[in-house]
């Protein structure tokens, strides 16, 4: 059911690559609430994924983009206000990625290169691209930016590796930009820590079922799907949520807040019994 909370309003939708991703699900959202946006993600990304589907389904013309890339992330604003025909009320930055990660290194042998490529891409970008929106006013006073994070920013997580650090960073660019945005424009910058989600790079990491599991026994609510993140995002672009900034918004169904469940302590107790 739409409601039209985004009726009227324009948007750029960074990061969605094929209907597994959250970005992807956050675009679907954005159009039934009645909002027009651009698409930007890599060419690699463009070419393994089926941005285009998107691209037709929502009516969003897609714009290629290195976020990394100061001259690619300016053309994504400056051809998004050209597009859709004035400054942009909503952003989304779904972007993310660790070569540590993929090449499977530990975080106590990370190589470094590959660790300021994961800083870079993960959470400077999220910096570049509010820099150069403030730089050419690209977007409309009471906007909302948003980032997508995880609760590795805050615990340690095994297997997270470097991508915790970055996660930590962009947090806190939204912190720094949102002060700065939030006094001179009226501009809201949040992040949002959603549950571990299966997505196209979410499905390799290596023990993510577990987690999943894990956390579904530990959230009284139990996980959000993508599609529940899409919802969330939609409500934090809405006039509805003007007064939000500088938020690291939980979004995960409790799971922050738990230390054990009951769920949690019945299946600690079955690997007790196993071993009897």
């Amino acid at each position: 059911m739409a409601y039209g909370l985004l009726k009227g309003k324009k948007g750029i939708i960074f990061g969605a690559l094929n209907d597994m991703s959250i970005a992807w699900k956050v675009a679907e959202k954005a159009h039934e609430e009645g909002a027009e946006f651009t698409l930007s993600n890599t060419r690699v990304a463009l070419r393994l994924g089926t941005l285009g589907e998107l691209s037709e389904k929502t009516g969003a013309e897609i714009i290629e983009a290195d976020a990394t890339s100061l001259k690619d992330v300016e053309n994504v604003l400056l051809r998004s206000m050209e597009i859709l025909g004035g400054k942009i009320d909503f952003i989304l930055h779904s972007i993310g990625m660790s070569p540590n990660v993929r090449k499977g290194l530990p975080y106590d042998a990370l190589n470094y290169d590959y660790f300021f490529k994961t800083l870079d891409i993960s959470a400077l970008s999220f910096h570049k691209l509010l820099l150069l929106a403030r730089k050419h006013d690209a977007i409309a006073d009471y906007g909302s930016v948003i980032a997508l994070s995880y609760v590795a920013a805050q615990r340690t997580l095994v297997g997270y590796n470097d991508m915790a650090d970055a996660k930590s960073l962009l947090e806190s660019i939204a912190r720094s930009f949102g002060y700065i945005y939030g006094r001179d424009k009226k501009i809201r910058v949040n992040t949002v820590s959603q549950s571990p989600t299966i997505t196209t790079a979410g499905s390799g990491v290596k023990g993510i079922d577990t987690l999943i599991d894990f956390t579904e026994r530990m959230s009284p609510l139990g996980n959000a799907t993508g599609e529940d993140c899409a919802d969330y995002c939609v409500t934090l672009f809405s006039d509805l949520t003007r007064k939000v900034t500088m938020q690291n918004l939980f979004h995960d169904g409790g799971f922050s807040s738990m230390a054990m469940s009951l769920k949690a302590i019945d299946q600690y107790n079955k690997s007790f019994n196993e071993c009897d």
